[in-house]
């Protein structure tokens, strides 16, 4: 058993070559950038070309396990990383499961694909092994079939990541799965690997769990276990989707496609309660090393129109409100077939839903036509017609080809007259939170590399870090800004530990530091992890900025700021002062107004002097 949780070495593949290669990492680097995609940030800042095509030869896709990951502290995520062919600059996605902490497992701190394979390939590690094999059986298989054959082929303690059709078809939607449909969903990740020729990644390790003194880290989790509070228990009992009825009568889900008001337009919204989701479960699970697990396993489907298997994932609250009050659907098995189908073509949840709630607004106002559509109907509420939409779009099939990328590439097809509907930021479908309830999310969807990305801002942290609170008034928009950054920073280190976000929403995230010392041996603090996370934010906007994009000028859609304002429901007459909710947080960071170029003095001060000869060269 090793003794930290720290390899030190990450592996190279170029697929254009075959070649593999070791690399040695430096214990200080990992204190510098922790893990996850702090470390992606800072090798692929300096390994990816500027201007790179995101689908082409130059591009490089990274998969990092977190600091944490693999430990028995909490820690079983891992990042997908690589420049995002759906807002041109970074881009990055994570999940849970077991895959992140096999390969950490296996001795590795992170992969790097470089080049395009000239057929398909997977990459199968056996811990100090890694071979490059032929993929040619498993190309066009969907990756819930795809992951069960390597199964068969490798043994069943094999872990596996891999695309699915709409990865192998470039969409823009698609993410990398892993257990059958756990999914590293957004930036468009699913279609980098795609663009490669990369079908998969099969990882077998010895069971090794890195874990420090484990007479100490035992401890340490049991003390951490007996703080863990009642959002845990909630957790255990309904996951995520234990909230989506009632998110669209307090105005947190958005309704029809942003448009509507819960109450007025979706008032059967208690026919999504998690009990009857609940219903339709056969069993419990969770990722790698849990003390939530918040997912469940359905039985199989009684309902010969939506045939999802047993075994399906429980929808997560995003998936439920993206075919859920979105589109105005009710009928659960309509949700959960969309949401296995999603899961078996490697599609973004958020992203397809939002994309279908589009679709159907495009086909209300006569932007499509049922001519265009073969004779779909594309109304609130189908749910046959939300299926085959997926079904289409996942094989750019007919219709289908138009929404294979998501809204922004649709409504640039559409033209002007789809535009009002057209409810994404840089590229990025919008999330299932809406700014109008919590007005830090407004500047996260829209000035983050990642554009939105409700992730990216968890609701609060313990008063140990240091983070001022918000206004408890959503009419103040001034007086925001540092709380928004320091919140932030400190998920930027959650995602580059390998923590589930809502394991520091249940439990002590005070210990943090504790758990991080626990498996490194060092002396870290709130203090230098919450600049470390600064550390970590300044590059990620420095790549996109280097690439050309400048999130100070991404399209809003008026529906998100309250543009015009609802008549009525918990956002009647609201509108968010979206511009000085924009100024204070680019000050706070120190972000040019007109640019988001983070200025030279951040830079330097957070050691990063090499970025900003790059940027101001």
């Amino acid at each position: 058993m090793l003794n930290k949780a720290i390899n030190g070495r990450i592996l190279n593949v170029d697929l254009s070559s075959g070649a593999r290669e070791s690399e040695s990492l430096a214990e200080e680097m990992c204190r510098r950038y922790i893990g996850g995609y702090g470390l992606g940030a800072r090798l692929l800042f300096d390994r990816i070309p500027r201007g790179a095509e995101a689908l082409g030869p130059g591009n490089i896709l990274g998969l990092f396990p977190g600091l944490l990951t693999g430990t028995p502290l909490f820690g079983n995520r891992y990042q997908a990383v690589a420049k995002s062919p759906k807002n041109g600059g970074w881009g990055d996605a994570n999940s849970g499961g077991d895959f992140g902490p096999f390969l950490k497992c296996a001795g590795w701190d992170g992969i790097l694909f470089s080049g395009v394979s000239d057929k398909p390939v997977y990459l199968l590690i056996e811990d100090d092994k890694a071979e490059i094999r032929d993929a040619s059986d498993l190309w066009g298989l969907d990756a819930i079939i795809a992951e069960r054959r390597l199964k068969e082929r490798h043994g069943k303690k094999a872990s596996v990541a891999c695309i699915g059709q709409a990865g192998e078809n470039l969409s823009y939607m698609a993410g990398i799965c892993n257990e059958y449909g756990r999914l590293a969903a957004r930036s468009g990740l699913g279609a980098v690997m795609g663009s490669k020729k990369l079908k998969a990644v099969v990882v077998l390790a010895s069971p090794n769990i890195l874990a420090g003194n484990d007479k100490d880290v035992r401890a340490l989790i049991r003390a951490s276990l007996d703080e863990f509070g009642p959002v845990a228990n909630f957790f255990r009992e309904f996951g995520t989707t234990g909230t989506i009825a009632t998110s669209a009568v307090t105005g947190d889900s958005p309704v029809k496609n942003w448009s509507g008001v819960g109450s007025v337009d979706f008032p059967v919204a208690s026919q999504l309660a998690a009990d009857k989701f609940n219903a339709k479960m056969e069993k419990r699970y969770g990722c790698w090393h849990c003390p939530l697990a918040c997912g469940a396993e359905s039985k199989e489907s009684e309902n010969p129109k939506f045939p999802y298997p047993k075994g399906t994932h429980r929808a997560e609250y995003e998936t439920g409100c993206a075919f859920g009050t979105l589109v105005l659907n009710a009928d659960i098995d309509s949700l959960q077939y969309a949401n296995h189908l999603c899961n078996a073509y490697g599609l973004d949840t958020i992203s397809a839903g939002a994309t279908v709630a589009f679709a159907i607004e495009c086909y209300e106002n006569g932007v499509i036509t049922k001519e265009d559509t073969d004779g779909l109907e594309l109304t609130w509420g189908n749910g046959e017609a939300i299926v085959e939409l997926i079904h289409r779009a996942a094989r750019r099939e007919g219709i289908g080809e138009i929404f294979a990328d998501g809204i922004r590439k649709a409504a640039e097809k559409l033209g002007a007259r789809a535009e009002p509907f057209a409810m994404e930021v840089g590229g990025e479908e919008l999330p299932m939170h809406d700014a109008r309830l919590q007005p830090e999310y407004f500047a996260t969807y829209k000035l983050d590399p990642t554009p939105a990305r409700h992730t990216q801002y968890p609701s609060a942290i313990a008063p140990d870090w240091g983070v001022p609170r918000a206004p408890h008034d959503r009419n103040q928009a001034s007086g925001r800004a540092e709380h928004h950054k320091g919140i932030s920073e400190f998920q930027h280190i959650v995602n580059s530990i390998g923590v589930c976000m809502f394991i520091t929403f249940s439990g002590p995230n005070q210990r943090v530091p504790e758990w991080v010392n626990a498996v490194t041996g060092w002396d870290t603090t709130h203090q230098e992890l919450l600049k470390t996370g600064e550390r970590i934010a300044n590059l990620r906007m420095a790549f996109q900025v280097r690439e050309g994009d400048n999130p100070a000028q991404r399209r809003i859609p008026g529906r998100l700021i309250g543009i015009p304002p609802l008549a009525e429901g918990p956002h009647k007459g609201f509108s968010l002062d979206a511009e000085t909710l924009q100024r204070e947080f680019l000050a706070a960071c120190d972000w040019d107004q007109q640019t988001c170029k983070p200025s030279r003095a951040k830079l330097e001060e957070l050691g990063l002097g090499d970025v900003a000869s790059v940027l101001y060269e």
